[in-house]
């Protein structure tokens, strides 16, 4: 992938797998709407308990999708956009590839059929 694609692909590889859940993807929606979030917050607005949202946000965080900012007791989460950025690049060129790919099909198909009898 890293080859026909310039991304680091461990990189997408742990935002697709953090994205697999459809949990982490909430919590990412609340955090953007937010802006910041401490983990007790989140757990407010989801249907798990804190230390869930707390394994499911060191997840995101290993993805580099979220960060945490400590503020006296609290810990602040936010959206990191890098790593998503980079990982819709890369399905941006993969999605640009098959389509190309599927342009190709399309004229031999039409090339074929204009020579059939």
């Amino acid at each position: 992938m890293a080859d026909r694609y310039p991304v680091d692909s461990d990189v997408v590889d742990s935002v697709l797998a953090a994205l697999a859940d459809p949990t982490r993807r909430r919590m990412l929606d609340l955090l953007s709407g937010q802006g910041q979030a401490t983990a007790t917050t989140l757990a407010g607005g989801l249907p798990i308990s804190r230390q869930a949202v707390v394994k499911h946000l060191a997840v995101l965080d290993a993805a580099g999708l979220v960060g945490s900012v400590k503020a006296g007791r609290e810990v602040r989460y936010s959206v990191r956009p890098e790593a998503l950025d980079a990982t819709a690049r890369w399905m941006s060129a993969l999605a640009s590839d098959w389509d190309r790919r599927l342009a190709k099909i399309k004229r031999v198909a039409e090339a074929a059929e204009q020579d059939a009898p």
